[in-house]
């Protein structure tokens, strides 16, 4: 049941022809209050409450009612409720804004602290799948009812063509939402309580990363992949396990290969085909160990980006030219080595010479490259917490959840590995604790 907030009690039911409707300008005379017993009265067929709420616009309280209850008994009983969240400083008065409304200042407001691809996707979901379905609806009226209905409604109707939306989708809706609202809550004191965090979302199933490409197939890629000027490119990704932007972000500064160590200090990305250089992912900057392949393969990529320039007529390469540029040294736009590693993999499986490998390369996508770089780090046993900093994750817990199988898979090892250290402390009285 919705409940009604008025400043004043409202009018008593009886003639509304507007004869009696008081002049323009004229304050409205005290609301008539008989019948009101202990701050609860009854009008017409239903029960409201009055309590006096601060209100910091004028500087003191003043009285708000709430009316729609169906028996004395349930208005004192959300009287008493309300007096006690009044006294708290928790009592939030009644606002018709909109979920629209709201959702277009919170965008704005928070444009300027997040990265801007992910405000750009924020304003995607908010404007195909939010507003349609509940941008009319007062924001106060929400329920965690009306969120699990708009949930099962997108996973039927929501996509394209009126076909049903992924719950992965919907899990991105969702914490979109539950950020909004949350801040509704926590920021501007609309919301008593956050409806998005209860409210129930489609189930689905985990999906893990697969092993898309065996270690030999990911050489054969890699073998043929040289052979293009952006060869290293693809190298790096799969040796670093560096996400696509914090690659084309990196500069010559960034890579010290004496010590053979490299600098994520940032990401490139489009929006609305603007270039963005902003942070990376979790806002922190990295440094990372190469081993002396990569070294060796980043060595001789600039003396090719140096030939490059040499015979347009350019000095060589500095500290603060880009890693991945093409000739004339501008940036690679993201999309380019997305494409390209599809059309690598299409020149690998046929070749011109017309001579077809013994074993095709399935297909893959350059985030791949990443979660073969995970994988194979935590089958040969390094630590999660390593993998995890190596791959520019917020917390370990992120690596574990993503890597899950993998680390399961490891697990039945875990007995024998005991027994071994067991057997070892037995034969190595060294071993043994002192």
């Amino acid at each position: 049941m919705t409940k009604t907030a008025l400043a004043e009690p409202p009018e008593d039911d009886g003639d509304q022809s507007g004869q009696h409707r008081r002049p323009a300008g004229r304050k409205r005379a005290p609301s008539d209050t008989s019948g009101l017993r202990d701050g609860v009265k009854k009008r017409g067929s239903t029960w409201s409450y009055v309590i006096r709420v601060y209100d910091p616009s004028i500087g003191k309280t003043r009285p708000t009612w709430v009316g729609g209850f169906r028996t004395e008994d349930e208005a004192k009983a959300a009287r008493d409720k309300a007096r006690v969240r009044a006294r708290e400083g928790n009592y939030v008065m009644r606002n018709r804004i909109t979920v629209a409304e709201y959702l277009d200042d919170w965008i704005e407001v928070h444009a300027a602290e997040i990265k801007p691809r992910t405000i750009d996707s924020y304003r995607g979901v908010i404007r195909r799948y939010v507003i349609p379905y509940m941008g009319k609806m007062a924001i106060q009226d929400v329920r965690p009812a009306t969120i699990t209905r708009f949930y099962m409604e997108l996973r039927k109707n929501g996509g394209q063509k009126r076909s049903g939306i992924s719950p992965r989708t919907i899990d991105y809706v969702h914490a979109v939402l539950r950020r909004a609202f949350r801040d509704a809550v926590v920021v501007d004191e609309l919301l008593a309580s956050n409806p998005v965090e209860r409210a129930k979302r489609p189930r689905r199933e985990v999906s893990e990363p697969g092993a898309v490409w065996s270690k030999a197939q990911l050489r054969s890629f890699l073998n043929h992949a040289a052979q293009h000027r952006l060869g290293a490119f693809y190298h790096l990704a799969a040796y670093t396990g560096a996400r696509r932007g914090e690659l084309l972000y990196l500069r010559w500064s960034a890579v010290d290969l004496g010590k053979r160590e490299l600098a994520i200090r940032g990401s490139t990305a489009f929006v609305k085909g603007e270039r963005i250089q902003g942070s990376t992912k979790t806002g922190h900057s990295r440094v990372i160990s190469i081993d002396r392949t990569t070294a060796q393969v980043l060595k001789h990529h600039r003396e090719m980006q140096d030939t490059e320039r040499h015979q347009l007529g350019m000095r060589p390469t500095e500290a603060g030219d880009f890693l991945f540029a093409n000739e004339a040294g501008e940036q690679i736009h993201p999309d380019t080595v997305t494409g390209l590693m599809a059309k690598l993999i299409t020149s690998y499986n046929g070749p011109i010479d017309g001579t077809a490998p013994a074993e095709p390369l399935p297909k893959a996508r350059l985030h791949d490259l990443r979660h073969l770089h995970a994988t194979m780090l935590l089958m040969a046993k390094v630590p999660v917490h390593v993998v995890s900093n190596r791959l520019g994750h917020r917390d370990p817990a992120i690596t574990l959840r993503v890597y899950a199988h993998v680390i399961n898979d490891r697990a039945v090892d875990v007995a024998d590995t005991f027994e071994t250290a067991l057997e070892e402390d037995d034969t190595n009285p060294e071993g043994q604790r002192r």
